[in-house]
């Protein structure tokens, strides 16, 4: 069987399938015959004219070919004149005669009988039906010019010195080379820039006039001074140029016109082609040019697409890009579609960014425009959504075509894409690095409710800062404020680090807490040589490898330090004695100078646990157990780590029976059943058992299931955060999803109140007068304005106006612009702002990209700009890391083993730790948790607030405490907060205060020239003080009766409170000899609870099992 089938002949691939179903009768005897099909017509002319003109590369040659010959024409014309000897006589036979050796007539003979033959030739391939069309042209005119006069010498001989004009010539060349260059751009399917020919065609221009002018002088003088082409060309040159020395001058009439019709011609061509030289100039300045294909293969540039660009977005884009020293020889092409604007054309003229920053106008989905910016050779791709935009869904769809297109023309071009909504995220998923403004606005918004000014910490960490700032202020804070602030995330391998080499085998809290210890930098996280993924404190059980790339903050980086022993400093009298003050500057562990940093080694030996150090003295000379604090083990005790139960929830060991059992009827922890988009990263977080109905969402409104219509009749045990937002967009999951994550324990989730509109009344009904923090978000329908910087004007007024309606209210904002930070919580009459707003300008001049750093609210933590986290993008591309970091630090990303954000404060009970170190060892030998920072709050001196201006008009105010002295004892307790409150028009309803007024005004007056200027200044300060508090007693009343007018009860509503008073700033990984103070906020990142789990147990992967980890049975306190 098999032998019968390989005897059968195959059938031909062409039939095959045709023959299997009708048979194999027809194919051997197929009568079809083979049809060719000629795209152009088959006739010879037709096929002249197909390598003449119409085929790109013959067509090239041709006019090559032509060009030469032209050239070659001019050539003998100038070798003639050389070997001529100049007659003598003037006679006019001179002009039209001259001598021209036999072989010197052959060759141009030769030339012009090919350049003849080619001209008439085209002439007939480019006949289309008008002879005196072609006839009349100037170069076929010029050709029969200078070739029909050698051809007809062939057959009359006496004609072979008539001189012929064959320096005309040129201007065939000319022609020649631009439709030369013209088959060349189409022959190599790239086109060069108009500029390019458009100077090419000028300079050739100029060129053949200048030789025209050189020929005919030089021939026509020949009959006057004899000239010499030398002599032609000075004369020429002095001409042309309108300087005209006078030293060689034409004689002759004839030469003395044809110089006059040669400046007449210039005069009429060259300013046109200038004309269209400066256009095209122009048109250049707009659109950029190109980036040179030799400087792309030699040099390194990065490309930045963006849709509109604006001098903030440039400035925050160039100074983080260049703050980095291996980054300084790179270049930066910004490819944009809109012409430059005024601002930045000027920023660009200046030479240090002119060098180094290359503008092209154009699009990123045109190839053209990607190969101008050479993107195929570029390092990286910055594409930035434009956040002004109306509709920044829109914004986002432009994106990432801008990022398909990139990635498809330049498929290995590394891309950094800045997203705007997350549900767009997955478009971009094949981009190296994406940031998604909404996703971390959010997260940072619901961190600042749990850890204060945890946005300004993100800020500060992103930013590339030399710590230098505020070092020049008078004030304490500002200095350690600034020099903290210079702290950034660094990485090393930990064989290769002086800092963490000493650790291999330990376990990542000992290492972290020693190292802090002895060099003042704080290890955060780690991630293995066979991992991609980082782990921020992985816990004390975590056994640190030769190989980990070891994370962790500090002024700069290791490999810009400089080691100084103990010793050597002592040697220096260098003193090291403790501060004794409320707190002081971290210079004695760091000293930073211009990016290089000699750091102490300190002393590393391990302290006694029960040591006098950490110990507080016995009180009432009665013996008690003193406290102390343990080592931190080389390697974590298992046994006294305890395991975490999921089915139970030790942080409700507090709660009686009851509320125990209605808390775990109502929450259980597990994963959200359902993403609001693609590419959210799984959260373990609290959830309800059953779903709410939508009716019952409502807070305003009652339903069938309940019958509430305020924030008050809920009864919530705890704070409302109440989240002010134009809509419920899909960014909100991240702002909840950390308020409700499994590490918090259940008697301390804040009940959110998101609110889409805030007239008074729905505040009020939403809770705001005893709401823990209030978020407003920034409306995307204000984002767009005719003027930039007042797309945050409405949000700004309405922030102003809940500040003044309600004082003691904790309100976050978020701002478009980090410029308006200054209008946050504004107060004219403020010296103490005006002194921060000259120390801004500074810090400003001096070259800083943190200058906004020290607004109050900037540093307290109660705004920021998204704007601010560009910089997380652009920094991704020497730290490819920071993004990752940032997402585990904000929650967005869970990874198993790795930590998270969390913040403790400091209670009297706390006090007896005394510095940073101490507190660093009891919290790594205790919780293991990491200690980064310290969120800090002081007063404010009121000498540096007071209106000095008021001080100088006013020479007698009320006296709040005297007035309080004077008072009957009676009228003490039944008047003294009526008269704290009232202001001087009240005084007019009240005799007895009037009285007393017009007596203390006199006393006053006559302590007045003893002590002036104090007194001045202690009278303005408590009449200003009157003044504030009349204003918000008349605010609150206003609030308080529309309270009651919406049948709301006003108790709980603090009208009195203020926070004016009070500064808050950061310290970013202080030194460890800095004092802890009462009421400190110490920002941790505590270990994975679930990182201890047993895995003996399948049933505890559920979804709903309870989780929540050691750290978690204890309070935020130690």
């Amino acid at each position: 069987m098999v032998d019968l089938e390989s005897e059968v002949p195959p059938l031909p691939p062409r039939y095959r399938f045709r023959d299997l179903l009708l048979g194999d009768q027809g194919w051997q005897n197929d009568d079809r015959v083979q049809v060719e099909f000629y795209m152009n017509e088959n006739t010879f002319k037709e096929r002249l004219k197909l390598f003449f003109i119409k085929n790109q590369r013959s067509s090239l040659r041709i006019r090559l070919f032509n060009f030469s010959l032209k050239l070659l024409s001019c050539l003998l014309y100038i070798i003639r004149v050389l070997l001529e000897n100049p007659s003598q006589g003037n006679e006019w036979s001179h002009i039209f005669w001259v001598n021209r050796s036999l072989p010197l007539w052959g060759l141009q003979v030769s030339v012009a009988l090919i350049s003849l033959f080619e001209t008439i030739l085209l002439g007939y391939l480019s006949y289309k039906g008008n002879i005196w069309e072609q006839i009349l042209r100037i170069p076929f005119v010029l050709e029969i010019i200078n070739a029909v006069p050698f051809i007809i010498s062939i057959f009359w001989p006496s004609l072979r010195n008539l001189f012929v004009p064959v320096f005309l010539n040129c201007w065939l060349a000319k022609h020649a080379l631009e439709n030369m260059i013209n088959d060349l751009h189409r022959a190599i399917q790239r086109t060069q820039s108009a500029m390019f020919n458009q100077v090419l065609i000028l300079i050739s221009t100029l060129l053949c006039l200048i030789f025209t002018c050189i020929c005919g002088i030089q021939h026509l003088e020949r009959i006057g001074k004899k000239l010499n082409l030398f002599d032609s060309l000075y004369f020429c040159i002095v001409t042309f140029s309108t300087v005209g020395f006078g030293d060689v001058t034409p004689e002759t009439w004839s030469s003395k016109l044809f110089v006059v019709a040669m400046i007449c011609v210039a005069l009429v061509v060259l300013p046109i082609q200038f004309e269209q030289l400066a256009y095209l100039w122009m048109e250049r300045q707009k659109s950029g040019g190109n980036y040179s294909r030799h400087r792309a293969q030699t040099e390194k540039h990065v490309v930045l697409c963006v849709s509109s660009l604006k001098i903030d977005l440039l400035m925050d884009f160039l100074n983080e890009f260049y703050a980095h020293p291996r980054l300084q020889d790179y270049y930066v092409v910004i490819l944009c579609p809109t012409e430059m604007d005024v601002q930045v054309r000027r920023v660009l003229q200046i030479p240090m960014w002119s060098q180094r920053v290359i503008y092209l106008q154009g699009s990123a989905l045109k190839d053209q425009d990607l190969l101008r910016a050479k993107m195929d050779d570029a390092e990286a791709c910055f594409i930035l959504s434009s956040r002004c935009e109306v509709d920044r869904t829109s914004s986002d769809h432009q994106t990432i075509l801008r990022a398909w297109a990139v990635k498809d023309f330049a498929p290995n071009c590394p891309l950094y894409v800045q997203i705007l909504k997350p549900e767009n995220k997955f478009h971009i998923k094949f981009a190296d690095h994406v940031v998604c403004e909404e996703e971390f606005k959010y997260a940072m918004l619901a961190l600042n409710c749990i850890c204060p000014a945890t946005s300004t910490l993100i800020t500060l960490l992103v930013h590339t800062s030399r710590g230098q700032e505020g070092q020049q202020s008078p004030e304490q804070w500002q200095k350690m404020y600034g020099r903290c602030s210079g702290n950034e995330v660094y990485h090393i391998v930990l064989e290769e680090s002086t800092f963490f080499a000493e650790y291999e085998g330990k376990s990542f809290t000992y290492a972290s807490f020693h190292a802090h210890k002895k060099f003042g930098v704080c290890l955060i996280g780690v991630r293995r040589e066979d991992n991609k993924n980082i782990l921020l404190n992985p816990g004390p059980r975590y056994i640190m490898n030769a190989t980990d790339i070891c994370f962790y903050i500090n002024i700069t980086k290791e490999e810009n330090s400089a080691f100084k022993n103990q010793d050597q400093q002592r040697k220096s009298n260098v003193s090291r004695t403790f501060y004794h003050g409320p707190s002081r500057l971290p210079v004695h562990s760091i000293i930073a100078s211009m990016g290089t940093v000699a750091i102490d080694l300190q002393d590393t030996s391990c302290r006694s646990a029960s040591g006098p150090t950490l110990s507080l003295p016995s009180e009432g000379g009665k013996e008690m157990r003193r406290p102390s604090i343990a080592p931190v083990l080389e390697v974590a005790d298992t046994s006294s780590i305890q395991t975490c139960d999921l089915l139970s929830d030790q942080s409700e060991d507090e709660t009686t029976p009851d509320e125990e059992i209605s808390s775990n009827l109502e929450y259980a922890k597990g994963y959200p059943p359902y993403s609001p988009y693609i590419g959210s990263s799984p959260t373990f977080c609290h959830l309800l058992h059953e779903k709410v109905p939508f009716c019952c969402l409502r807070l305003d409104k009652s339903c069938q299931h309940n019958y509430y219509e305020d924030a008050k009749a809920y009864g919530f045990k705890n704070k409302l955060i109440i989240v002010a937002a134009e809509t419920a967009g899909n960014g909100l999951y991240n702002f909840i999803v950390p308020l409700r994550a499994y590490y918090r324990p259940k008697k301390e989730l804040n009940p959110i109140v998101l609110l889409l509109d805030n007239p008074l009344d729905d505040l009020l009904r939403c809770g705001v007068t005893f709401a823990a923090n209030m978020v407003v978000v920034d409306k995307e329908s204000t984002m767009s304005a005719e003027e930039d910087y007042m797309a945050d004007a409405k949000t700004i007024v309405n922030v102003q106006t809940l500040f003044r309606l309600f004082s003691s209210l904790s309100i976050i904002t978020e701002l478009t612009h980090p410029a308006n930070m200054r209008f946050m919580q504004f107060r004219a009459k403020d010296c103490y702002s005006l002194a921060l707003s000259k120390l801004e300008k500074k810090e400003r001049e001096r070259g800083s990209n943190l200058a906004f750093m020290f607004r109050l609210p900037f540093a307290a933590g109660r705004v920021f700009s998204i704007s601010m986290l560009d910089t997380l993008l652009y920094q991704s591309f020497v730290k490819d890391y920071m993004i990752s970091i940032t997402r585990l630090l904000l929650g967005l990303d869970t990874i198993p083993g790795s930590g998270f954000l969390c913040s403790m404060k400091i209670t009297e009970d706390d006090l007896w730790i005394r510095t940073y170190a101490r507190l660093y060892q009891k919290l790594c030998s205790s919780t293991g948790d990491v200690p980064i920072g310290i969120y800090r709050t002081e007063s404010q001196k009121l000498a540096a607030s007071e209106p000095r201006e008021i001080a100088s008009q006013s020479q007698i105010s009320i006296s709040v405490e005297e007035w309080e002295d004077t008072k009957d004892t009676k009228e003490q307790g039944h008047h003294r907060s009526n008269h704290r409150n009232s202001t001087s028009s009240d005084q007019s309803d009240h005799p007895l205060l009037r009285r007393k007024s017009m007596q203390w005004a006199r006393r006053l007056s006559r302590k007045g020239p003893k002590h002036s200027g104090k007194t001045a200044e202690k009278i303005t300060q408590q009449r200003l003080n009157l003044y504030r508090r009349s204003e918000r007693q008349e605010l609150a009343e206003l609030v308080k009766n529309r309270m009651k007018h919406l049948g709301l009860s006003t108790v709980g509503y603090d009208e009195m409170n203020d926070h004016q008073s009070t500064l808050s700033y950061i310290l970013i990984n202080p030194s460890p000899d800095t004092r802890i103070e009462l009421n400190d906020v110490v920002y941790l990142i505590r270990p994975d609870p679930l990182a201890y789990l047993p895995n003996s147990e399948p049933s505890r992967k559920n979804s709903f099992c309870n989780a929540t980890g050691q750290d978690a049975r204890e309070e935020t306190q130690l």
